[in-house]
């Protein structure tokens, strides 16, 4: 039997394949090479026992990276089991993650972000925790756009700020044209969930699964 790779391989996993010279994610290069990927290992992304933990180091990494808006910054978060989870099965236990901790927040009585909306049907959703508005990119051993797949299932937040600064600057569109064409070098096709922003909600590119247009976000902002 295949042994499972260890936290400290998983961390060398992630950091060997952004590092790759055609790896298409430009703000996961920038992040990595500037030290801004934190990671954190959690145990199994289809139960709730360790929620509090996770929306714990959450919080702290966006109050931290809020203070540095002109760098790139993620928290990736890596899960030990279940491995080969199907795209639906890990679209699933994501948003499952997703609401566990959007909850958390609410009962703490924390705000959305008003820079985006919570609503996962609006087209400048975003997910916001500790006051503080998130793009997450889920990955896992099955994911079947290449970028996506990591041994482990992951989530990686990635502070939405530092999209807002590329937009406020002029460079969002000529980055995004960039990493589209990496992407088809590196894939062989181009991403079909990836949209411009306000086009489309970003919730339908979350998990990495291409869904089509009946897809309905398994997701609901509580109110405080």
């Amino acid at each position: 039997m295949k042994r499972a790779p260890t936290a400290p391989a998983l961390n060398g996993v992630l950091a060997d394949l952004i590092d790759q010279q055609n790896y298409p994610c430009l703000g996961a290069k920038s992040a990595l090479a500037t030290g801004g990927i934190v990671t954190l290992f959690i145990h199994d992304i289809s139960n709730s026992a360790d929620d509090a933990a996770l929306y714990s180091a959450v919080h702290k990494f966006g109050d931290t990276a809020i203070g540095q808006p002109d760098t790139f910054h993620s928290l990736a978060v890596v899960f030990s089991t279940p491995r080969s989870l199907s795209e639906q099965d890990f679209e699933i236990a994501l948003w499952q993650r997703l609401q566990a901790l959007s909850d958390i927040d609410a009962a703490e009585g924390c705000s959305v972000d008003p820079a985006i909306s919570s609503d996962p049907k609006a087209d400048d959703f975003g997910l916001s925790l500790g006051g503080h508005a998130y793009y997450v990119i889920g990955m896992h051993e099955n994911a079947s756009r290449r970028a996506r797949r990591f041994p482990a299932p992951a989530m990686v937040f990635n502070m939405r700020q530092q999209f807002s600064r590329l937009r406020e600057s002029g460079h969002f569109e000529t980055m995004s044209q960039k990493i589209k064409q990496r992407d088809i070098a590196y894939a062989g096709s181009a991403n079909p969930m990836l949209a411009r922003h306000g086009e489309v909600s970003e919730a339908r590119q979350y998990s990495g699964r291409t869904v089509d247009g009946d897809w309905r976000c398994p997701f609901s902002r509580k109110e405080i």
